[in-house]
């Protein structure tokens, strides 16, 4: 089920990324929006967040040198990079 959530999302922001003429560097911002559409009227929405919480721990989360997040172990190919 929430497989099928991350596919809208991801497919979300690859379309915000397109409509910015596909320039670089606003992949999170990307995905924090699209993720935002697609959650809003979701009931599935509190699943998604719940799984997503578990699947990342906070001891994971870096703050990279260029004032991004990056996460452990995960895809940084989510919104066109």
């Amino acid at each position: 089920m929430t497989e099928l959530l991350e596919r809208k999302i991801r497919l979300h922001a690859q379309h915000l990324y397109d409509q910015r003429g596909q320039a670089e560097g606003l992949a999170l911002q990307d995905w924090v929006e699209a993720e935002n559409r697609v959650l809003e009227n979701s009931i599935l929405a509190p699943l998604y967040r719940k799984t997503r919480a578990e699947a990342v721990p906070s001891n994971d989360v870096e703050d990279t040198n260029e004032g991004q997040f990056a996460v452990s172990g995960s895809s940084t190919s989510e919104a066109g990079a």
